[in-house]
């Protein structure tokens, strides 16, 4: 496999799915500020269930990158997970939405994701680690950079787009991708097949995921 093109490898081998992620009904709603408020409730209370275990898998990066300088931005977005916009993000829009950040039933789909955060995390191999990372955000960016200005009124809704769209969102993306690009490479094949089996999984799960919010 030639330099560069590994995290697009993935991604196109997760198709059709990928493309049902990123232009989701659900995620489109966001976009519009369409998603009714009972949607909505049930999809960021399911979504604030994985703060901890993503930031754990966050921590698992930071111990498991090979370099200074791959630690670093694992390290500056764990702080803005953990203290910052997101936090703050979800406090706000579940008390508006009627619903408080206490204990929450998971859905099936939350379950199965933490457990494959947590799969990729005790694994302590950092390509799997960055692989679920990846798909998470990579996702994400992908529905969100298809909303048009302007962005809807309900700040609900809004800023859940502002969270995983920008330049700085952007960057973070790139730098996961870039990632991949580089320690592709250097895998061999049964390496390279489990890194796919995870990225695969990763998508079909977020794909459940907006439809379990969907209701």
């Amino acid at each position: 496999m030639s330099e560069g093109n590994f995290s697009e490898w993935l991604r196109a081998r997760c198709e059709p799915t990928w493309t049902e992620v990123v232009t989701h009904p659900f995620a489109e709603a966001i976009t519009k500020g369409t998603v009714p408020d009972d949607d909505m409730r049930r999809y960021l209370s399911q979504d604030y269930q994985f703060v901890d275990t993503f930031t754990a898998l966050l921590g698992a990066a930071v111990a498991c990158a090979d370099s200074f300088e791959a630690r670093v931005p694992y390290g500056r977005f764990l702080g803005q997970v953990a203290t910052t916009e997101e936090k703050t993000y979800f406090h706000r829009a579940l008390d508006a939405l009627g619903a408080g950040t206490g204990a929450t039933v998971l859905e099936p789909v939350t379950e199965d994701f933490r457990t494959l955060m947590d799969e990729a995390r005790t694994s302590q191999d950092y390509v799997l680690i960055v692989a679920v990372l990846c798909v998470a955000e990579w996702t994400y960016l992908g529905w969100a950079s298809r909303a048009t200005q302007p962005y809807p009124d309900n700040f609900v809704h809004r800023e859940w787009i502002e969270l995983h769209e920008g330049p700085e969102f952007r960057q973070w993306v790139d730098f996961l991708r870039g990632e991949l690009d580089r320690l592709g490479p250097g895998l061999d094949e049964d390496h390279r097949q489990e890194v796919l089996s995870v990225f695969h999984r990763a998508v079909e799960l977020e794909k459940r995921f907006f439809d379990m919010a969907r209701g």
